[in-house]
This record gives C-alpha cells, sequence and structure tokens, in this order.
C-alpha cells in the first residue's frame, strides 16, 4: 500500500488540479499488481530462506498454505495486469514498472545473501513508485522524476539498515546481513546519520528552482525539514544507544517521514 501511495502522490504532484481518475484508478491498480508480483516471485525464489526466518515463516508458500506452483501463477498474472495497466497509461510507465519487477527479483532478491551491497541495487527498484506516478502523469522522464526517484532513493538507506538492524539475529539465521558492513556498529550507525541528512537534503531541492515543473515553497520546505529532524533525532539516538528498540523507532520515524512529506508536496501542488 505504500507504493501505491508514493504511486499515487507522484501522480498529483504532477498534475496538481487536472486529475484524470481513470488514469489515477489504473496506475493505482497497476502499481499494487506490480508490487504483489514481486512479493509472489519473492517467495517462489525464497521459500527455503523464509522458512528459517520468524518473520517470514508463515507467509503462504513458506508455510506449505500456497504450492509454488500456484504462487507463480498468482506472480505471472499479476505481472500481466500490472504491465498492460501501466502501458495503457502511457509505455514509459509500464517500462519503469517491468525493470522494477526485473530488478527486484533478478537482482536484489538472490543479492540479499551474499553482499550487503543488496540495499543499494533493491533501492533502485523501491525508488521508482514515487518518480512512476509523475511518469504516469507526463509521459516524461527528466529533472523532475529525477528528483522524486533521487528522494525516495536515499531514503530507503536508513529505513532498510535499521530494519536490519533490529532484525539482525532473525535475518542472520538466513546468512542475510544487511548492514552495510555487516554488523552492528558505530561505523554503521554513522552511515544511517549520513544518509538520512543525504534525503534531508534531496527533500528541499525543488524549493531551490533547480527541478523544473517540480516546486517546492517555502513554508513546506521547512515543514520539510522539521519532519527530517524527525528522523534524524532517531538516527543520531540510535548512534548513542546501539540498540534494537531504538532501531525500530527509526524504522517507524522513517515511515512516517517519507509520508508525510510525499503529503506535504502533494498539498503544496494544490495550494500554488
Amino acid at each position: 500500500m505504500s507504493v501505491v501511495f508514493s504511486s499515487v502522490a507522484g501522480y498529483l504532484i504532477a498534475v496538481g488540479s487536472q486529475v484524470n481518475y481513470l488514469t489515477l484508478i489504473m496506475l493505482a491498480i497497476g502499481g499494487y499488481c506490480m508490487v504483489g508480483a514481486s512479493n509472489a516471485y519473492n517467495q517462489v525464489l525464497e521459500v527455503d530462506i523464509d522458512k528459517l526466518m520468524d518473520r517470514t515463516k508463515n507467509r503462504p508458500v513458506p508455510s506449505g498454505n500456497m504450492t509454488v506452483r500456484t504462487a507463480m501463477i498468482i506472480a505471472i498474472t499479476l505481472t500481466i495486469i500490472g504491465l498492460v495497466l501501466l502501458y495503457l497509461i502511457n509505455p514509459k510507465s509500464a517500462m519503469f514498472g517491468a525493470i522494477s519487477i526485473f530488478m527486484y527479483v533478478s537482482l536484489y532478491t538472490p543479492l540479499k545473501t551474499k553482499t550487503p551491497l543488496s540495499v543499494f541495487v533493491g533501492a533502485f527498484p523501491g525508488a521508482i513508485p514515487f518518480m512512476l506516478g509523475w511518469v504516469a502523469a507526463t509521459n516524461d522522464f527528466g529533472m523532475e522524476a529525477g528528483t522524486l526517484f533521487l528522494m525516495q532513493f536515499l531514503w530507503q538507506f536508513p529505513h532498510f539498515w535499521a530494519i536490519g538492524w533490529f532484525l539482525y539475529d532473525d535475518y542472520a539465521k538466513a546468512n542475510i546481513y544487511m548492514l552495510p558492513f555487516g554488523k552492528k556498529d558505530k561505523v554503521t550507525a554513522s552511515q544511517i546519520i549520513m544518509y538520512t541528512l543525504w534525503t534531508m537534503v534531496a527533500s528541499i531541492i525543488p524549493a531551490f528552482g533547480f527541478t523544473g515543473t517540480l516546486q517546492l515553497s517555502v513554508v513546506s520546505a521547512i515543514i520539510v525539514i522539521i519532519l527530517g529532524f524527525g528522523m534524524l533525532y532517531y538516527a543520531i539516538l540510535l548512534y548513542k544507544k546501539m540498540d534494537n528498540k531504538t532501531a525500530r523507532q527509526l524504522m517507524l520515524a522513517s515511515v512516517s517521514y517519507i509520508t508525510l512529506v510525499q503529503i506535504v508536496y502533494v498539498v503544496d501542488k494544490f495550494l500554488q
């Protein structure tokens, strides 16, 4: 649902008050199908790994409630529906939807057990939804869509490293190490702080007038900065405490941050 929310937000930022509700509905359903397909393929490929971890062992395929064959049928069906709907919006939207599935399933998923760089690879498909909404509205990928992509791309590092931190022991059961240096230490915590700061910077770039038609008012930029300090607070707190509780709080703060920032952007667009 967060992916659908990001896509819809990107669309509304691009079109302002000129909303085509049919396009919006196709974008939401198409995006939902693409994510569903990625998750289904993931369970097929990682069925043995998922059985090892508490957070995944009760998923339909690893728990035995659904066969691999059924999951593949669902995945392929969702892929076709999603791509067709996105193509009906415009070919570029379908292209980015296909790239998202390919990178998530063929690159990110197999890399998770091999290198912490999987987070970097996974950040690419993860950053597409926000940008996809803009492309769906404008049929164009330029500075504006690239800025939305950058914002969500950088945000994923503190977000997923926070998850990798408090689920470290569970991930270790499947030989998955999400943290940049493979362990919970001060270096990793400092990296989280650095990427949180970069996320904050990327989130206010449109306020400086360098991003074409993607703009942000001074008032909204100040609100975004304040929201960013909320996330930064928990990043710094994690560096000081180095505990799972703070990492979980940071994860929740990061989800709140990206959601509220996207809402601020949409409201700012409609008030211009």
